[in-house]
């Protein structure tokens, strides 16, 4: 079980994130992936929320509650231009 401290959104652009790929089960991958765009669909139509769980270059767990307003091969891109590697990112609940 991952532990998270909770992060607004407006916070992110002050943390670094690393190269390192945090899952290492490609199926767990694919999940994420589906599971962003996915979250994307409902951020669009219906500003539904999602919990974005993912990890700084300090290796420290973050937990963001937000909506995703686009999925890019590298990031995700939230409200205001804030953009997290998809790397970086552990699960979307």
């Amino acid at each position: 079980m991952i532990t998270a401290e909770t992060i607004e959104k407006e916070d992110i652009p002050n943390l670094n994130f690393s190269k390192r790929e945090v899952l290492t089960d490609p199926e767990e991958r694919i999940k994420r992936l589906n599971d962003l765009f996915r979250s994307q669909s409902l951020g669009n139509l219906h500003q539904s929320k999602v919990k974005l769980t993912f990890e700084s270059a300090d290796h420290q767990v973050y937990q963001v509650d937000t909506t995703i307003w686009a999925v890019g091969n590298s990031f995700v891109s939230l409200k205001g231009g804030i953009i997290i590697p998809i790397h970086s990112i552990f699960k979307v609940d």
